[in-house]
């Protein structure tokens, strides 16, 4: 593989040049220039896509498709057409990145053809365009040639040429089909060509990804790099203090309601057997209904032990005041859960906040471990229960019902109207009461929804715990232009295992999951060929556990913030940071729980560096 880490321009000399003496440096360049560079790195560093370049145009033929398409090749196409009609498509052709293939003659003429027929039907959403925005807003003027072919090598996407006479002849545009045309800074071929060529040299990206040298073929890759130090949203919230509810002074005894108007004068409202004096009677409060799990044998303590609640946060709450704290910047869109008991040996629980739990089937399973458990939900239509005995689902107890939406009435013109207030499924809220007074009769559960509103429950945050990870079953065959399936079939078990092993420590490395100590102390063992403990609730467990939840905290406060006048807390880089990383830690559970051709499809896909390749042969190879 050939290629830097360089990140700017540089001299003949190797010293950094300015981008203005850059840019005027590739505006000199000719066409001709440019591409003695190009085919020069790729005789060197990539035979094969070399060997795929077309020969030159010949100028009659150039000439045919002008006429065909009625107008005039810019001068620096016609230059880079005579040098190469394209390329051969087939595996190791050279592209420009996502925008594909460069285009013969051929292609330019099918891809413009059918791009004019697509635009055809936009013709009359335009027909207010005047020359300049045609060239900039509208779908595909008539002037306009796709000259590569995009990432799917077809005219579904791809760089464009402006032909027609004006201020924008000859520029360079995207063109993607589900996004607006538009512009790119490069203003002529050449620009592109000679942009391309300094990022061949260089190892440096062209329009944001790298190109490379991998067995004789050009390819692209995008190397990443993360902060060291991202703002931590969990330490954050440890800082915050949990909001409480204030006490609602109670009115004077007697006293009728008052609402003061801007002038400070006052008027009294009275009320008579039609509700509010002006106003409609409000509609009924729907029951709550919460989605709720109960589990045999447990104490509210031990239940959200087994959610996972974070022993700090832990205290007793009512329901106002937990879902008040669950939106607050102190449970940083952790989950919250209230826990108390009902019925004969059973406790439940009901989550006022966060990402829900319990549907998720590893949930059900951890909080069945030993006993029982039965979720009762309602989703819309839908009210389920679902019983799961030492961590195996009883389909035959499973319950599910499904009801019609009635809160829409027809009205004398036949026009239909939603009656605003209304229950949309009044029978699923029946259903849902039913499920429940069955569950009484059936498993001794009684549970009153409306009871336990203003009464302090146990509650706690959750740690959520992690989603399984499970063997896909599908072969393995390429990861980043890397023929794994090959490599898998050649390499001695034990051998790629210890590649593999190597690949993770080097991922860990490079987005810093390295530095926590039970993530180093896991490594240590993968690199002697142990087993890592990855127990429930163990301290490997914890940090993986605690990683991904400062990776939804971070995606959440940035998130929240997009519309505010003040910035978020944390920055696009802090959510990239966090992200990596959980994704990284995500590996090495990949590789303690999966086969290894598959925690390998997986570690590779996660590098950040571009030379992995060069560090993965230097690992298979011992060294």
């Amino acid at each position: 593989m050939n290629g830097s880490s360089g990140n700017g321009p540089v001299d003949n000399r190797g010293g950094s040049v300015s981008a203005a003496a850059y840019r005027a440096h590739m505006t000199t360049l000719t066409v001709e220039q440019s591409w003695n560079r190009i085919e020069t790195w790729l005789e060197r560093h990539a035979a094969v896509s070399h060997g795929l370049l077309r020969p030159p145009a010949l100028p009659q033929d150039i000439a045919a498709a002008e006429r065909r398409l009625g107008l005039t090749f810019p001068a620096d196409l016609k230059e880079s057409l005579l040098r190469h009609d394209g390329v051969q498509l087939q595996d190791g052709t050279l592209t420009l990145g996502y925008y594909g293939p460069l285009s013969g003659i051929e292609d330019l003429v099918r891809s413009t053809e059918f791009l004019r027929d697509v635009a055809e039907d936009l013709t009359d959403d335009e027909a207010e365009f005047d020359e300049e925005e045609r060239d900039q807003h509208a779908y595909w003027p008539h002037e306009r040639l796709l000259i590569t072919l995009g990432i799917g090598w077809q005219s579904s996407d791809g760089l464009f040429l402006a032909t027609r006479p004006g201020p924008h002849r000859g520029r360079v545009g995207r063109y993607f089909d589900e996004d607006a045309p538009s512009f790119t800074p490069w203003r002529e071929l050449r620009e592109v060509l000679a942009d391309f060529a300094t990022a061949l040299e260089n190892g440096t990206p062209f329009d944001g990804r790298t190109p490379l040298a991998y067995e004789g073929r050009l390819i692209w890759d995008d190397g990443t790099t993360v902060i060291s130090d991202p703002v931590s949203p969990l330490g954050l919230a440890a800082e915050a203090a949990e909001p409480v509810v204030a006490p609602v002074p109670a009115p004077a005894s007697g006293a009728a309601p008052t609402v003061e108007f801007a002038d400070g004068q006052y008027a009294v409202l009275s009320f008579g057997a039609f509700g509010t004096f002006g106003a409609p009677a409000a509609a009924e409060e729907p029951p709550p209904q919460p989605d709720v799990v109960f589990v045999a044998g447990l104490t509210p303590g031990e239940l959200l032990d087994r959610l996972g609640a974070v022993p700090a946060t832990a205290g007793l709450r009512s329901r106002e005041q937990a879902r008040l704290a669950a939106a607050a910047p102190w449970a940083a869109y952790r989950p919250l859960v209230r826990a108390g008991v009902c019925g004969d040996g059973w406790s439940y629980a009901i989550q006022e906040g966060g990402d829900a739990q319990f549907g998720r089937p590893e949930v059900l399973r951890r909080l069945s471990r030993g006993t029982r458990a039965v979720r009762l939900t309602k989703e819309g239509p839908e009210v389920h229960v679902t019983v799961v005995d030492d961590g195996v689902a009883r389909p035959e107890a499973a319950r599910r019902v499904e009801s019609p939406r009635e809160d829409y009435v027809t009205g004398p013109d036949g026009q239909e109207w939603q009656q605003v207030g209304a229950d949309p499924w009044p029978g699923s809220t029946a259903a849902y009461a039913r499920l429940l007074a069955a569950l009484a009769e059936e498993y001794g559960i009684h549970w009153d929804p409306a009871g336990d509103g203003d009464e302090p429950l146990a509650s706690a945050l959750l740690l959520p715990v992690l989603d399984d990870i499970r063997p896909t079953g599908h072969p393995v065959s390429e990861v980043r232009e890397v023929d794994l399936a090959g490599l898998v079939d050649r390499t001695p078990p034990e051998r790629l295992r210890s590649a593999m092993a190597a690949q993770l420590a080097r991922l860990a490395a490079e987005t810093g999951i390295g530095t926590y100590p039970e993530m180093a102390h896991a490594l240590e063992r993968t690199a002697r060929n142990e087993p890592v403990d990855l127990g429930a609730d163990g301290a490997l467990d914890l940090r993986i556990r605690r990683l991904s939840a400062e990776a939804r905290a971070a995606r959440g406060l940035l998130y929240e913030a997009r519309h505010d006048a003040e910035p978020a807390p944390v920055t696009a880089a802090d959510v990239s940071a966090w992200g990596i990383r959980d994704s990284a830690a995500g590996a090495l559970r990949a590789f303690a729980l999966l086969p290894l051709p598959e925690a390998a499809e997986l570690i590779l896909s996660r590098r950040l560096s571009l030379r992995w390749r060069d560090e993965l042969a230097a690992d298979l190879a011992g060294r």
